[in-house]
């Protein structure tokens, strides 16, 4: 007995050391808002949409969850617990830094824009998931995956502001999106997104704003989860 315990130490000392000795590495992801070419500048900045309409944005505010690297189809990892509120006002929220093992390899990173079903119908969160962050509406309209506010003379509303806020879990408004990105084994993933080509698919003149899960809701979504690159 007393030999099997003896072993029994010695192996779960070889264990510990072994399981101390692996070795990371972190991985950055850095998210950027793009409006063309150039980096998206809330409130002050003022971009022409042609020689005659211009447009000026006051918030952007999205979530990215379920982060997951891939290797030839196949995890390599992923992270738990895995909700991110992207918040343009706040450069810092724009980077994420993941903990992976050293000699991880991928060529795909894999993440949700927006908050599942199983999270929504959960009730409201702490964190970045916390109702403080502006982000969620009731437990029936759930969480707002992605917000978008500003202003633009093509607008007929007041004060010429339109607001999208796009959200919705349930059928048929369920519109969370699955965006698959290819990219060489780095430490270092830059993806943009790029709200002109968003905005100008907009009828800012006719429809500056989306406020609840519905049609238009599910085609703004659909056409964003389209729009990050890796760069």
């Amino acid at each position: 007995m007393r030999f099997r315990f003896a072993v029994f130490i010695i192996a779960f000392g070889i264990n510990v050391k072994l399981l101390s000795a692996q070795n990371f590495s972190t991985i950055s992801v850095n998210f950027k808002p793009m409006f063309g070419h150039s980096v998206l500048q809330l409130n002050d900045s003022i971009y022409l949409l042609n020689s005659r309409d211009s447009i000026q944005f006051t918030t952007l505010k999205f979530y990215i969850s379920g982060i997951a690297f891939w290797n030839n189809s196949t995890t390599v990892w992923i992270e738990s617990n895995s909700f991110h509120l992207l918040d343009a006002t706040d450069s810092n929220t724009l980077k994420l830094a993941f903990k992976v093992p050293a000699d991880m390899i991928y060529s795909e990173i894999k993440f949700k824009l927006g908050i599942d079903s199983l999270t929504n119908v959960s009730g409201a969160m702490g964190g970045d998931l916390d109702p403080t962050k502006g982000m969620y509406w009731t437990w029936q309209g759930g969480y707002v995956n992605f917000k978008l506010e500003g202003k633009s003379n093509l607008c007929q509303s007041r004060k010429h502001e339109f607001q999208f806020h796009l959200g919705g879990y349930a059928h048929p408004y369920n519109i969370l999106q699955s965006i698959s990105l290819l990219t060489s084994n780095r430490q270092n993933v830059n993806i943009e997104l790029d709200l002109k080509t968003f905005i100008s698919n907009v009828d800012l003149a006719n429809k500056p704003s989306v406020m609840s899960p519905n049609k238009e809701a599910l085609i703004l979504s659909n056409q964003l989860g389209k729009l990050f690159i890796v760069k």
